[in-house]
């Protein structure tokens, strides 16, 4: 079996709701990692990129019409490269490159661009329209939202608004602390938009408060529950935002072939089924799993990236993994820079490889909850 390689990996800065990218279309968004990847690594897309994967997860209005396909001609790859946009929900970034990787490991493929755009200010959450058969009802008694399942999670571990908060003022710190070293300088590609009719770059991501506090995240009134009878709040949650990210994933016939030196190789990809109710709890048996199925523990892994939808998605995998808090996140997360839902999980891929690079360390794992039940896990080896 061939090896899979990730070569780069970048993205664009995550604008804030009907921030920066308001007057951007999302395929313009989602051409902006391509345009990147073939200036950084001297390729020619239309020549050498056999497909692009991108994972969008609201595939209607703007962001209709296979927006993976549509993203390359507008890059100026012509009509030969071929894309093919998917949707595993929070996860669909993640599993572009998963399913990238697995296409190269079988010998179908030598040169894939996988990722993902969101763009939540023109194409809203949940704007796609949602409708679930009476027959769910047969087999699952009750459907809730994403923030009650993270408030159960919470109940069930017994976790205190104080224990979630401490989650969301770290993400922020550590997304700033990060960010002065110069470490998201290497894959956060500046963008030059069209802004109420002016031509602006956006340089990095406008999201984040590096100065939040606890006091700060304790006057906030909760998003799901009233007062007094939950914990999670818009500090503590991911925040909604635009963005688009993209890897350069390759064969090692390829790699040489280009001259490239790959960051990191693809060890092993795995996704597991969980309660539809809670739903988010999906990591914990994802990283289980994955880390079982190579003969591996906790502590084989030098980082990880765990996405931060809510807090206490965290820290009730932190509890039952036993990761070092000081391992997971360590450059800050989606409570910190956002998560565009389609484009997440290939920038938390590409911040892993980056950190592994940085930091001289070996193994790095990736993992993400999704909507209704699911979990997804990436084992990912530096390149030394």
């Amino acid at each position: 079996m061939k090896e899979a390689y990730i070569v780069d990996g970048v993205r664009t800065p995550f604008g804030k709701r009907d921030g920066s990218f308001r007057d951007t279309h999302p395929q313009d968004l989602a051409a902006k990692p391509l345009l990147a990847l073939e200036e950084r690594n001297g390729f020619v897309g239309q020549e050498d990129v056999e497909d692009v994967i991108y994972g969008c997860v609201t595939p209607t209005d703007e962001q209709a019409n296979n927006i993976a396909r549509l993203a390359p001609m507008v890059a100026g790859w012509g009509d030969d490269v071929p894309g093919v946009q998917l949707d595993r929900m929070c996860g669909s970034g993640q599993q572009a490159v998963n399913f990238a990787a697995g296409q190269i490991r079988a010998g179908f493929h030598d040169v894939l661009v996988a990722g993902g755009v969101e763009h939540m200010s023109r194409v809203p959450m949940g704007s796609a329209g949602s409708s679930i058969t009476d027959t769910y009802f047969e087999e699952f008694d009750e459907l809730t939202t994403q923030g009650e399942g993270a408030e159960r999670i919470a109940e069930q571990w017994g976790f205190s608004r104080d224990d979630v908060d401490q989650i969301a003022v770290d993400s922020q710190s550590r997304w700033g602390e990060a960010s002065e070293a110069g470490y998201y300088d290497t894959h956060v590609e500046p963008v030059e938009v069209e802004l109420e009719g002016e031509s602006v770059t956006v340089e990095q991501d406008e999201h984040p408060r590096p100065g939040t506090d606890e006091e700060t995240l304790a006057g906030l009134p909760l998003a799901f529950r009233g007062e007094g009878d939950g914990v999670i709040h818009a500090g503590n949650s991911s925040g909604i935002v635009d963005g688009s990210s993209a890897l350069l994933v390759a064969s090692g016939e390829a790699v040489e072939a280009h001259g490239w030196d790959p960051m990191a190789r693809i060890v092993d990809t795995h996704v597991v089924g969980v309660d539809p109710i809670t739903m988010l709890t999906g990591p914990i048996p994802a990283t289980q799993d994955i880390l079982e199925q190579n003969d591996m523990s906790i502590d084989d892994i030098d980082r990880f990236e765990v996405n931060e939808a809510f807090a206490s998605v965290i820290t009730a995998w932190l509890e039952e993994t036993g990761a070092d808090w000081d391992r997971v996140n360590s450059w800050g997360g989606a409570i910190a820079h956002g998560h565009p839902l389609g484009a997440t999980g290939a920038a938390l891929m590409s911040k892993l490889a980056w950190q592994l690079e940085e930091h001289d360390e070996q193994y790095g794992l990736c993992t993400m909850c999704i909507g209704f039940g699911q979990g997804i896990a990436t084992i990912i080896e530096r390149v030394e």
